[in-house]
């Protein structure tokens, strides 16, 4: 097995089992996922992908953000986050799809945005898979990168301490982007939320 498929079947492994009780264990998290949808930008009409999309928690707030002209994909490579989503009534405010991130069944330029909580740190390939991102996006297309909590408050959760290789630092995440078709144009590391967006350059 590759180090990729490795990577996947853990991630699968680890989001699956914990998947029913996903919501109920972070039930606080609403107003974040609203405020950093709002900040965002979109606009109705708009063609967003929430990937990674979990259970589903920024689906309502997107499809209301872009909506009924726009359209809202939510993507996931976790069967059971999917039916979790489908279970919370998510569904119906987007179209559910099971993929891979580093292997999207998108054509270039689809899409105006791309939305992604958590994501970034259980990328197998994140420059690769950024850039995997930027393809599906037009020219001038945003990329929002959110936590709930910040970067601290993430690290003492888990019970570990920050370290300077941190991939979400904005040291690091700036030249991550313009290496991968981004441009880091907004970053917000506070202790109720971690958002970088970055546009899409041509």
């Amino acid at each position: 097995m590759s180090r990729t498929n490795e990577d996947h079947a853990h991630v699968q492994e680890f989001f699956g089992a914990r998947a029913a009780d996903w919501d109920r264990k972070f039930p606080g998290d609403g107003p974040a996922f609203a405020a950093a949808v709002a900040e965002f930008g979109l606009r109705p009409g708009d063609r967003v992908l929430d990937a990674g999309c979990g259970t589903g928690r920024a689906l309502p707030e997107l499809r209301a953000a872009v909506g009924d002209t726009g359209s809202v994909l939510g993507m996931d490579m976790t069967a059971q986050m999917l039916d979790a989503a489908r279970q919370a009534g998510r569904g119906s405010r987007a179209a559910l799809i099971r993929a891979d991130v580093a292997r999207l069944p998108l054509r270039d330029g689809a899409l105006d945005a791309v939305f992604a909580a958590g994501l970034i740190a259980h990328l197998p390939e994140p420059a690769a898979n950024l850039r995997e991102l930027a393809r599906v996006v037009r020219p001038g297309g945003r990329l929002a990168l959110f936590h709930p909590i910040g970067r601290a408050a993430l690290a003492a959760r888990h019970g570990r301490e920050l370290t300077p290789d941190d991939l979400r630092a904005e040291h690091n995440l700036g030249p991550l982007l313009s290496g991968s078709g981004w441009e880091l144009t907004s970053y917000a590391d506070e202790d109720a939320r971690f958002l970088a967006l970055a546009v899409r350059r041509p």
